[in-house]
């Protein structure tokens, strides 16, 4: 029991770091932009039926907008950004 515990935290830990290098990554590329390349990676997931890439790029979207105060942030972009790939989608 203690080793699936032990390898479970491994990969849990493992999962966490990649996102959050994901999110430094796209945070120095672009502070003002990141947030929206984030949630439009995770609206174009959605849009394939990729759940577990939708997770992942919404974790990475929640850990730019923790970390880097320059990201812009505003639901009406947004909006129009899921329009656009469920768009692309039909």
């Amino acid at each position: 029991m203690i080793r699936f515990l032990t390898r479970w935290l491994a990969r849990r830990r493992a999962r966490r770091r990649r996102w959050q290098t994901d999110a430094r990554l796209l945070a120095i590329s672009d502070p003002a932009g990141s947030y929206y390349e984030a949630q439009r990676r995770a609206f174009h997931s959605r849009s394939t039926g990729d759940l577990y890439e939708f997770w992942y790029w919404s974790k990475v979207a929640s850990e730019i907008a923790r970390i880097e105060p320059r990201a812009e942030i505003d639901f009406a972009v947004l909006k129009a950004v899921s329009d656009q790939e469920e768009a692309g989608r039909r």
